[in-house]
Formats: C-alpha cells, structure tokens, sequence
C-alpha cells in the first residue's frame, strides 16, 4: 500500500497564496475581455461609451494584477488593480441607471466622441471603440443583461483583491 508523504499537504484548509489569486483574478479579467469581443464580433453587440470605460477597467485590472503576480509587488499592484475595480463599479453603477432611466441619452453621447479619439481608441478600434448605445444595453445572457454581468464581476474582483490586500501574508501556501 502506497503511503502520502506528509509533507505533501500540509494543511489542506490553507488558501492559495496572494499570487495564485492575483494569476486568477488576470486570467479572469483577460477571459472577460474575450467574451466581450464575441458578443461584438461574432453576435454583432455593440459597445457603448460605458462598456468601453469598463473594457479599460478589467484590462487595468487584468494587466496589474498580472505584473504584480509577476513581480512580486503583491501589495503596489493590488492597490492598483483595487482602484481599477472600484473605478469599473462605478462605470457600471452608471450604466445600470442609464438602463433603469431610458431616454437619458438623447441618441448623441458626448462621452462617444470623446473616448473614440482617444489613442487606444484609434489604434484599437476592434477592442475600445465605442459605437452603440449605453440604454440600449438590454441583451441578456443566461438571464442577466451584459452590464449586470459586469457588476457581478467587478463585485467578485473586489471583493478578491480587498481580500489579498487585508490578508497577512504567512496565511498562505508557497
């Protein structure tokens, strides 16, 4: 009978450590960032203004966590991708009042015209330009519209990076 050698698990309770999250929370982000191009190329859902603004928010969070996990600069890169976060809750909070007021926009969104010149924008225009409506946001996936999606995902992302921020670091499997 073959035996476990017992330094294998040390503790099975113990939780991944802060770069382990932080490697999750980047892949997490970048998968986002997929399903967000398939919903405008393949199912032909164009983003507006506000989903552009969230677009930047989870390549932020994407790209610091990442680097931070990378680097080892857990603390700096979490503060960072933090910031990010609560900046996507509020580009989303703000998308779904939009919805929830129709007839906010009056068809002409300055903010378009403002983000499509930016140069990300125009050297990215598959990824960061802004062509649709943000009251118009009401297709669903798997029963919640797309900005609802981005509010349960910016909340799980907060809620992970605040975690990694407040934990102290021996709590943790190397």
């Amino acid at each position: 009978m073959a035996t476990v050698p017992n330094n294998t698990y040390k503790n099975p309770t113990m939780l991944p450590s802060n770069r382990q999250i932080l490697f999750a929370i980047s892949s997490i982000c970048f998968a986002l960032i997929a399903v967000a191009l398939y919903l405008q190329h393949i199912q032909q859902m164009l983003p507006c203004p506000l989903c552009v603004i969230q677009r930047y928010m989870f390549l932020a969070i994407g790209i610091a966590s990442l680097v931070a996990a990378i680097s080892g600069k857990v603390r700096e890169g979490t503060i960072l991708a933090l910031l990010a976060a609560l900046g996507g809750l509020w580009a989303v909070g703000k998308h779904l009042w939009v919805i929830a007021h129709p007839g906010f926009s009056c068809g002409i969104d300055p903010m378009e015209t403002i983000l499509n010149k930016i140069p990300t924008a125009e050297y990215l225009p598959w990824l960061f330009r802004a062509d649709g409506l943000c009251e118009g946001a009401t297709d669903s996936l798997l029963g919640l519209a797309i900005p609802q999606w981005s509010a349960v995902w910016f909340v799980v992302l907060t809620v992970l990076l605040a975690f990694v921020l407040i934990r102290k670091p021996g709590k943790q499997v190397r």
